[in-house]
Formats: C-alpha cells, structure tokens, sequence
C-alpha cells in the first residue's frame, strides 16, 4: 500500500491517493452501517477528539505514508488464565462503513478546531486500508497480536477508539463466558443478564459473546433475531404475586405454555414444589410441564430435596434449573456438591465480567513509512514491526506460542489471518457465528487441562519471543537510547 501527496511540502494539507482504482471505486461505493450499534452512519464520530486532533496535525505535515498498529493485550486478570478473541465482526462492518456525514462535519465546524481543508479531507474519507486479526473463538494470551492495522496514518488513527471499544468488551465477556460453560460441564448455560448489563449495545454484544463461546442460549429477544442465537425464557415471580396465590398461578401459565419452567421460589420453595407435584395430580397426561427454576437460597440442598419429592411424585422427567447471582465459581462448587441442577442461568456477573471487568488492551503505532516504532514507557514497552503467532501442539492440546516477525518462517499454526484489504473484508473473513462457534469449542478443547481451569496454571502457559523478534527489539533499543 502506497499514498501520495496531491501538493506542496511536509506543512501543506493534501489528500492521500487511494491504492488503487479499484479502491477508489469501492471508497466510492455505498458502504453498510454497522451493525448493532443503534448509530448508524454516524458511528465515525464514536472516537476520542485527540484522534482528530493528531489527524489534521499528521495532514498538515504531510505523514500520510502507510502505518501499522496492532491491538493486544499487555497482562491478563489475575482471574484469567486465557482470553477469547471476538468482536472482530463488528470492527469489519465498522471499517467497511466508515465516513463523516455532512452533519458530522457541521459539528466538527462548530467546535471550532479544525480547519476547512481538514474537514473537507473528512468529507470524502474511506477506510482503504489491510487488516489481519485472529480469527473470533480464537484463544490467545497476553502480549500476542490480536488484530493488525496497515493504512495511512490518518485513517489508522482515527479508527482506534472504535477498535478497542469493541474488541475490549466482546473479548472481555466472551473471556468470561467461557469460564462459566467450562464450569457448568456440560449443563445447559442460559444468558440471562440483559436488564444489568451496561447499555442496549453491552446488551447485544453479551449474547453474542457468550453463544460464540457455548453458551446455549439467552433471554434477548433482540439478540436471537439479530444474531440467530436461541431465545428461551422462564417467569417472573411478578407473575406469581400478580395471582391470587402460587398454585393458580401455576395452573394458568401452564395452560398457556404447557411445556413450561415453574418459579417455585416466590414464598416457600418447597411448598412451591410441591404445588407443581399437585398441578401434575390435577392435569394427569395432559401435564407437560420441563423444569422447575431455583433462584434464591441454599440451591445444592434445595434442588436435592426437590430432586427426592418430584421422583417420589413419579416426575423424574421435570428437570431442575438455577439462577440467582451465579458465575463460574458458585457453578463449580454446585456442580463439585453434584446437586441435581440440569441447567443454569447466568446473567449480572458474566455480562459486566464482574471480578475482572477491564482488560489491559492497547492499539499502538508499531511501524510507519517502512520505520519500525517501539514505546519505551516504563511498564508499557512495546514490541516493533510487524508480527505473527506462532502455536505449537502437543498431541492434541496445544503446548506453547511464539510470537515472531510477520514474515517469518517458523513451525506451528499462524493465527494472524488477512481479513480486510483496501478497505473490503475478505472472503470467509467472517464465517457467520455457528462457524465461529464451532471452532472456539475445538480452541477451547485444545487448551490444557490446567489452563482452562479456574485457578491458576503452574507452570503458566507460554508465550516466547522469537529469535528475530528478540533481536529487531534489541536493535531498536540501542538505536533509541544512544
């Protein structure tokens, strides 16, 4: 990828020509709007004002060569032991979609900051640049490129907040997520956290998350006509209250959802119980009733006596399923205690990532006009140039990462894939959910055994620099500091 100045010296605004003919046809062309976002065409202006502000400062000094930065993740949680990639869907419909509308640049004018030219260089910007990322279900570590940049400077920074806005939760939930199907081995996991998550758009991008990483299903209604994702649902203990009592409660919703799951905690779970055993007595063949739903209180004890009243009953067909404050721990302990839970539903702790809510993510400049660039901030040092990921199996379980220069030749499989040139995602790039869910459950199935636990891996699992790497990093080091 090349661009060109149109006039003048390093201090004249110019626009940077596009690639080629073709991308300036396709820059042209009408772009989607991003998906999910509830913003529509306006989405360019979801950024941070000093990426604007660098911008005209990099075309009023003419640096529209080509850039490079990359996304990644410095440290993990102490809470985790692996991360899963996801959300890169959306930065591809973002890229794809990306200009300033004309009211976009009214209000740019009105804050008084950027100059006419800027402004119209904004007016007919497109995203024209080269993206490589992990593929999303990918499972990855700290300091290991998660998705790749190459476009003119401009266009590279302006895109940063949106990048990491959307790739931080996606991951950060989906991270989670994983944990919490890990822990329920093999019960059925139900997204349940719509009400408590932070915002519409947290919302959506929560159920995703979690279905890419095998969660069953969620209560989000939006969520499954968006995405494909199994809606399901149970009731409300507003539905019981609003009834003259528990039972006639029971009757009606089952006479309108015969195959329904019963709330039996609204006043006395056992007496709730045994109002659904009386309903069975009442409809004889006719009951259809699936579950019964535990959501408060001591769930291990609770769910074995109604486990011993509902089989007495003659009902070992109705299954049991809890919620109420849960997460990958209380599951664990839950499923440890072998309490008769068939299923669980998560909501609060998973979608907001409750005990690690933030990752330590960062999309910084690695390369630009060909030089490699490295940031030396104490704690924050940066690799140079250009990389790859490297894994390596053992068997059937992977064994260990390198992360090496892009262009290298080394053993193992190259996560980092192409999936954008000139500013149009690729063929396959993005496979659709089912896909990418099936190959997050073959990721998460490769890990060790120690690192897809909960507790901390000893050894941790690991990541080494290659040789190359090492040596471009100390080079620049010495050219930096002398």
């Amino acid at each position: 990828m090349s661009t060109s100045s149109t006039s003048g010296g390093p201090g004249a605004l110019a626009r940077p020509r596009l690639v080629s003919e073709e991308a300036r046809r396709r820059a042209d062309a009408p772009r989607p709007s991003p998906i999910g976002l509830g913003l529509g065409r306006e989405a360019a202006l979801l950024t941070d004002l000093y990426q604007l502000t660098m911008a005209q400062a990099y075309l009023v000094e003419g640096m529209l060569e080509p850039a490079v930065f990359e996304l990644f993740v410095r440290q993990l949680p102490a809470e985790r032991n692996y991360l899963v990639a996801a959300g890169l869907e959306d930065v591809l419909d973002f890229l794809e979609g990306f200009q300033f509308l004309p009211e976009d640049l009214d209000y740019l004018a009105a804050l008084g900051r950027f100059r006419p030219e800027f402004l119209n260089y904004l007016a007919d910007l497109r995203f024209t640049g080269d993206v490589r990322a992990l593929a999303e279900g990918t499972v990855f570590f700290a300091g290991e490129p998660v998705l790749e940049v190459v476009a003119p400077l401009p266009q590279a920074q302006l895109v940063e907040t949106f990048i990491l806005n959307q790739v931080h939760y996606q991951t950060l939930v989906a991270s989670k997520a994983a944990r919490v199907v890990t822990a329920a081995a093999g019960r059925v996991v139900v997204d349940f956290g719509l009400r408590r998550y932070h915002g519409a758009d947290a919302g959506l991008k929560a159920a995703r998350a979690g279905y890419l990483v095998g969660v069953d299903s969620t209560s989000n209604v939006l969520a499954g006509k968006r995405y494909g994702i199994p809606v399901t649902g149970t009731m409300a203990h507003s539905y019981v209250l609003a009834h003259a009592d528990e039972l006639g409660a029971f009757r009606a919703f089952a006479a309108t959802y015969p195959e329904t799951v019963l709330l039996v905690d609204t006043y006395d779970t056992l007496e709730g119980v045994r109002h659904v055993i009386r309903l069975a007595r009442e409809l004889g063949p006719d009951f259809r009733v699936r579950a019964i739903r535990l959501d408060s209180g001591d769930l291990a004890g609770l769910a074995r006596e109604a486990r011993r009243m509902l089989y007495e009953a003659g009902l070992a067909g109705v299954s049991i399923f809890a919620s109420g404050d849960l997460d990958e721990y209380r599951i664990a302990e839950l499923v440890a205690a072998d309490a008769p839970i068939g299923g669980f539903g998560v909501g609060t702790r998973m979608g907001t990532s409750a005990d690690a809510p933030f990752l330590n993510c960062a999309y910084k400049l690695v390369e630009y006009a060909g030089r490699p660039c490295m940031k030396l901030s104490a704690a924050k040092l940066t690799l140079p140039g250009r990389k790859q990921v490297f894994r390596h199996m053992r068997g059937s379980r992977v064994a260990g990462d390198v992360v090496g220069m892009h262009d290298e030749r080394q053993g193992g499989r190259a996560l980092l894939a192409p999936v954008m040139r000139e500013g149009r995602r690729l063929p396959d790039a993005t496979p659709g959910l089912a896909r990418a869910r099936a190959y997050c459950r073959e990721e998460l199935l490769s890990l060790p055994r120690e690192v897809l636990a909960l507790t901390p891996p000893d050894p941790p699992y690991q990541v080494d620099l290659s040789l190359a790497l090492k040596a471009e990093r100390d080079h620049l080091l010495r050219v930096l500091t002398t």
